[in-house]
């Protein structure tokens, strides 16, 4: 049996994960703290560690894994922007990866937003709850006819793109590669800048890398269409979030909707509504009555679950064996 430390464990990663575990063949030791470098000491005497995306591989964590002999890295995500996969490589570790666990979740919470904001949902559900139905304020917008633009035609922006259609959206694209799905459904390819200047409703499905990190900034804000819809559901780094607030206050962005805050690891995944927040650029965000945020449950749902459980499992079991998994990264 071989031992695996999971850090930010919560009470649904251990229940799907023990539950993936057929044969038991792990042995999982379930840590709530992230990974870092105060923690790493944790893993001692494990056989690989899985992590998940607010976790922190650096430098400094993948020495101090390699001093442990920890050879194996799986992550639960799909995004791997939080581990130094070059250092990791040096060090012959492998890491591995859940690259898709339900496209349609995250799609499906990418339309929620937007149609929550649309229409208001979230303002007449605490209204009727106190006896208020009058309808003043709660003025909305059709999708149909509505150009929204999505950053990315992977496997999650391509979800998005049917449920939009299915609503009679048109449909601009921005991506290196042309998805043939994506044209299938009528949708056009345009340059970044052109996307921004012409969408009424622009949604994030892009990976957080060097060449993505802040690409929503003041330069890219001040082109977009006055009243704007923005949305990411990605990564919260794509976006800076002082130009944000900038473009809120200055009206330019009518409607914005967020499940990923740039800085999100102190925050997100924990129960905080006793604690004073003392991070003053989210305590600004959600001042705004057109601010609509969740707190990174875009994944979260049975489906979603189940599919990171059993391909985190098998990639565990395939690496720990000696043998490459197809979801291995280095």
């Amino acid at each position: 049996m071989y031992k695996v430390t999971v850090f930010s464990a919560k009470r649904y990663d251990k229940e799907y994960l023990i539950k993936s575990n057929r044969g038991n063949m792990l042995q999982f030791d379930f840590v709530h703290a992230h990974l870092s470098a105060e923690t790493v000491m944790l893993a001692q005497h494990s056989d690989a560690i899985c992590i998940f995306v607010n976790d922190i591989a650096d430098n400094e964590v993948l020495q101090q894994l390699a001093q442990f002999n920890i050879k194996i890295i799986a992550l639960r995500c799909a995004g791997f922007n939080n581990v130094d996969i070059n250092k990791a490589k040096s060090l012959g570790i492998k890491i591995c990866r859940v690259p898709e666990y339900s496209p349609e979740a995250v799609a499906e919470h990418t339309v929620g937003l937007i149609l929550t904001l649309s229409r208001k949902f979230h303002k007449a559900y605490n209204r009727v709850k106190e006896g208020n139905f009058s309808l003043d304020g709660l003025m909305g917008f059709n999708l149909h006819n509505r150009t929204v633009g999505l950053v990315g035609t992977g496997h999650i922006g391509l979800a998005t793109l049917k449920i939009l259609a299915g609503f009679g959206c048109k449909l601009l694209c921005s991506d290196p590669t042309v998805n043939k799905d994506a044209l299938a459904l009528g949708a056009t390819y345009l340059s970044l800048d052109e996307l921004f200047q012409r969408s009424d409703i622009i949604s994030l499905h892009c990976p957080l890398t060097n060449e993505t990190k802040h690409m929503v900034d003041t330069h890219a804000i001040n082109q977009m269409k006055p009243g704007v819809v923005l949305i990411n559901t990605s990564r919260g780094g794509l976006i800076d979030t002082t130009a944000l607030i900038d473009g809120l206050k200055q009206k330019k962005i009518a409607q914005l909707g967020l499940d990923v805050y740039e800085l999100e690891s102190d925050l997100f995944f924990e129960d905080l509504s006793d604690t004073i927040i003392d991070d003053d650029i989210f305590q600004r965000l959600v001042t705004f009555p057109n601010v609509l945020i969740t707190g990174h449950q875009g994944f979260f749902t049975e489906e979603a679950l189940t599919t990171i459980a059993e391909t985190t499992v098998e990639n565990l079991i395939t690496l720990l064996a000696g043998q490459h998994s197809e979801n291995q990264l280095v």
